[in-house]
């Protein structure tokens, strides 16, 4: 059914495109705006004034809701706890000095289990959400339409609100959906959804041939705010100054999923004229970072709890980076617990704030494609979704018209796959060669961090 309509959606004429979007929109909106988000809305502001040790006092009762509900409910840590030493009782009075006892859970072990032993025998009605994520590894994680409301109150709180916008306002988004069929596709390179007064552009049609229909797309619908990888609106505000482009006035720019340096910062916020606001979260959805309206990121202590610690398991001291461990507090049917979610970050030497303060997402920076016709974008996620026994992927660009996918993968995945994987990223960089390598293992960088995509191009023009 869901390829049907994507056949029907890819051979509409824009208008009709935008009805098929608006209407999903419209189940979108209802799914994530209902009687939990508004109720949820309260609370995370009226949380907003706590002090530490309340916030202290608030984490650790929800971690032992969430730690006994686990062990009564959820097969994979009931089984991995247990064989750890800990029984319910130790749940029951559990501290958050404590939690550095617990065994991490790997990314792997998601991908592999999240489907099945993750989830809680008790769960609500909900939804599978799948992303390959940044780190090139597909996994799916599980959204009932409680926890939904109350995460997407979380950020509306602490990212809208803080940056000085809301849901109801006009907004522009460059994200992930494949909104135009092709990489050939005409203009316009966004399509409207009238449910929400979102304009969508295409995160993989931009050049500087199309710089000014994006920005015509903003003028047409009157975008008040814009949203999306922190990459690709740079990208676009880049050209926009190089081409001199006159461009609506915009109240915030709120950037996500890539690296945030602060020459993407300075480029964006004279493009837009207003100023940049980053946040991190990810799919998990077992914490978030955003930043207030004096820049400051700090971390929702409602939302998860987010240990940081160096290569030794240990945490790291105030002023130093570490690896991100996170134990989302929302989610209970399929709960993350001390995940390894793949990410670093650097702790204020001065904290200064009742919430955990942030120096930098440090994060991940992936390499820009180029593709035939000067096309540039990062965001290779949806080329993996879905495909079963796939454990690692990694896209690189070898030149303009050759692609190399590295896979690692289970002995029952089906090389049929192929096929699959060479129609979506032809349908975002067009006719090009693309060849595979199996591999037992894909290598990190100097630097510790695996790259999901990387150009061999370096600094050369198209």
């Amino acid at each position: 059914m869901k390829k049907i309509i994507k056949d029907i959606y890819a051979k509409s004429p824009v208008v009709f495109q935008n009805t098929m979007i608006s209407t999903y929109g419209y189940y979108w909106k209802n799914r994530r705006l209902g009687a939990e988000f508004k109720k949820a809305l309260y609370e995370f502001k009226s949380r907003e004034s706590f002090s530490k040790q309340e916030w202290e006092d608030y984490q650790t009762i929800q971690l032992r809701k969430l730690l006994v509900h686990t062990y009564k409910t959820v097969p994979f840590y009931t089984s991995k706890y247990s064989t750890s030493g800990f029984n319910l009782k130790d749940f029951e009075k559990f501290e958050l000095a404590n939690l550095s006892r617990l065994p991490y859970l790997e990314k792997e072990e998601l991908r592999q289990f999240g489907k099945s032993t993750l989830l809680s025998t008790k769960r609500s009605k909900g939804k599978f959400y799948a992303s390959s994520g940044s780190t090139g590894t597909p996994i799916s994680v599980y959204f009932s339409k409680e926890f939904h409301q109350h995460w997407n109150a979380a950020y509306e709180v602490r990212v809208r609100n803080w940056a000085g916008v809301n849901y109801k306002m006009a907004r522009g988004m460059i994200g992930g959906r494949r909104i135009l069929p092709d990489a050939n596709a005409k203009p316009p390179y966004f399509r409207y959804n009238a449910a929400e007064k979102q304009t969508y552009f295409s995160a993989y049609h931009l050049s500087e041939k199309t710089a000014q229909n994006y920005v015509d797309g903003l003028v047409k619908h009157h975008v008040e705010y814009l949203v999306g990888y922190a990459m690709s609106i740079y990208i676009l505000a880049d050209f926009i100054l190089k081409l001199k482009i006159d461009t609506p006035k915009l109240k915030a720019v709120l950037t996500s999923s890539e690296k945030l340096t602060q020459t993407m910062r300075t480029v964006i916020s004279k493009a837009f004229q207003c100023n940049v606001y980053d946040a991190y979260s990810g799919v998990e959805a077992c914490g978030l970072i955003s930043e207030n309206k004096n820049n400051q990121l700090l971390f929702s202590p409602d939302t998860g709890v987010m240990e940081v610690i160096n290569e030794n398991g240990i945490a790291v001291k105030n002023g130093e980076s570490g690896e991100v461990i996170a134990t989302g507090l929302i989610n209970f049917d399929q709960p993350l617990i001390r995940y390894r979610i793949g990410d670093r970050v650097k702790l204020s030497k001065v904290q200064d704030s009742s919430m955990l303060r942030i120096d930098e997402i440090e994060g991940r920076v992936e390499d820009v494609i180029i593709g035939k016709d000067g096309q540039r974008m990062v965001r290779f996620h949806a080329i993996f979704i879905d495909i079963e026994s796939l454990k690692v992927a990694q896209v690189i660009q070898k030149t303009f018209n050759e692609i190399k996918v590295n896979l690692v993968v289970e002995s029952e995945f089906d090389k049929e796959n192929e096929l699959v994987i060479c129609k979506r990223l032809k349908s975002q960089l067009g006719e090009i060669t693309i060849s595979f390598q199996y591999l037992d293992k894909i290598y990190k960088a100097k630097n510790g961090k695996f790259k999901a995509v990387i150009s061999n191009l370096k600094n050369q023009k198209k």
